[in-house]
């Protein structure tokens, strides 16, 4: 070694710990962080801070006046708020009953089949995703149209069934919004369960069929282990989208009718079409830290399976 170099050696060793982060490419790094950094605060964290912050105010977002816990006792003591709690219950367990299976159950039969026909099957399963969703609201309010004039009604009395009020009647209303939101759902989850397929061994699919096993087993005894991480996780995420649901019930029946798919999020936007600014952040709180608690439990149940 040079004297030059053993010079540059003893340099570095000894530099400050600020200098030797500068440059080893600290300093550049933040540079081209520092943009992402900077909207994630501003767009993210400050939106959540500042919500946090009027769940104790009484605002009209140019003056504020701390209530303390004045907020929440008035989310607690609105009937609505426990009419909109069962009804998005109802909703998040009928979805996940029916929306749970169907994306695995189409991925599993898209991936047996072969050339053109799997590619078509996958761009068709993604098309809801594609479709705005305003848009796919607008097909689905068609699909129900009263009467005869919708799609559904129209079908039906082919086979000689009376017309049926789906969006007014009380019992048929949850349905059909489940309907609509899990065929709105189920194109990303299908593609995501497509994606993992694709990193199962081919060659233990093929030990199967030599053994003499059907579709069905391959599914449970191989598929579905090697799914494991996957699907807990959509069935985590499942779980907290559904508990989020807005667009189909406010776009399909505005929460009617008497208020039989009124949602939490929907009560949350009519606080704040009101003006009750802290009221509306107080139920957004409680429903986070709901849905945390319950993710949490989640975690902790799956944790064995996960492994």
């Amino acid at each position: 070694m040079t004297t030059t170099d053993a010079g540059s050696a003893r340099q570095s060793v000894w530099l400050p710990r600020p200098g030797r982060w500068v440059r080893g490419g600290g300093l550049t790094t933040l540079v081209f962080a520092a943009p992402m950094i900077i909207g994630f605060t501003v767009f993210g964290w400050w939106p959540i801070m500042r919500g946090v912050l009027l769940t104790f105010q009484s605002t009209n977002l140019i003056t504020s006046e701390w209530v303390g816990l004045q907020n929440i006792q008035n989310v607690l003591a609105d009937p609505l708020l426990w009419q909109a709690v069962r009804n998005t219950g109802l909703y998040a367990g009928i979805a996940i009953l029916i929306g749970f299976p169907i994306p695995l159950i189409a991925a599993a039969t898209i991936s047996e089949l072969r050339g053109g026909m799997r590619q078509f099957a996958s761009i068709l399963a993604f098309l809801p995703v594609v479709v705005p969703p305003v848009v796919a609201i607008l097909l689905w309010r068609r699909f129900y149209a009263p009467e005869s004039i919708g799609l559904i009604n129209t079908i039906i009395g082919w086979f000689g069934l009376d017309p049926v009020g789906w969006l007014m009647e009380p019992g048929w209303a949850m349905p059909a919004l489940v309907v609509a939101g899990v065929w709105m759902g189920a194109g990303s989850t299908i593609i995501i369960y497509l994606a993992a397929m694709v990193t199962i061994d081919r060659e233990l699919y093929d030990a199967a069929e030599v053994d003499g096993g059907g579709i069905f087993r391959k599914i449970w005894h191989i598929m579905l282990p090697q799914l494991r991480g996957t699907i807990l996780v959509m069935l985590l995420l499942q779980i907290i989208g559904v508990f989020q649901v807005f667009t189909e019930p406010y776009l399909l029946t505005g929460g009617g009718p008497e208020n039989r798919t009124l949602t939490l999020l929907m009560l949350v936007f009519r606080r704040f079409q009101s003006g009750d600014y802290g009221g509306a952040s107080a139920l957004s709180l409680l429903l986070a830290g709901a849905l945390a608690g319950l993710s949490w439990v989640y975690l902790q149940v799956t944790r064995r399976w996960a492994a």
